[in-house]
């Protein structure tokens, strides 16, 4: 899911514009086999945060490089395990009641620094929405066909 909505953010620009390098990306928080993306409101927000506490879950970004004039896009996906702590509801509740929940894929802003979301494996710019080590090895591979794959 993330690769394709990456895929089609690029082609959506690469359909206005005639050369240069885009950069398309979709990142959504997985645990339980359930995708959480952008709470809607803190009802919402509430029940992802209740879902993760405690648990692993992955995040899982789509990432699509385009050069025009090129090869074609490159559509790939980087993941990320984490580990949230046991948070009370108490806990939760102040978190919401910040505002810092909004936009965020799974209720939360890793960068957000918030001491109780923990990397267990993969990178911390993938949590953050931009996986910045994937995008480094894509844009310096400009011969890559379009494919898919996961990179941890």
């Amino acid at each position: 899911m993330v690769a394709r909505l990456a895929h089609q953010k690029a082609a959506d620009v690469a359909s206005r514009i005639e050369s240069g390098l885009i950069v398309g990306c979709d990142t959504v928080v997985e645990c339980g086999g359930r995708i959480l993306g952008k709470p809607t409101e803190v009802d919402d927000a509430r029940r992802m945060l209740r879902e993760l506490r405690g648990e692993q879950h992955r995040v899982l970004s789509g990432l699509c490089v385009w050069r025009k004039p090129g090869p074609g896009p490159c559509t790939r996906v980087a993941e990320t395990l984490l580990r949230m702590d046991r948070l009370s509801d108490a806990q939760i509740d102040e978190y919401l009641a910040s505002g810092a929940w909004e936009g965020k894929a799974g209720a939360f802003g890793y960068q957000d620094r918030l001491g109780w979301v923990h990397v267990v494996a993969g990178s911390e710019t993938n949590v953050v929405g931009l996986p910045m080590e994937l995008l480094a090895e894509m844009v310096a591979s400009p011969s890559l066909a379009l494919r898919a794959s996961v990179w941890r």
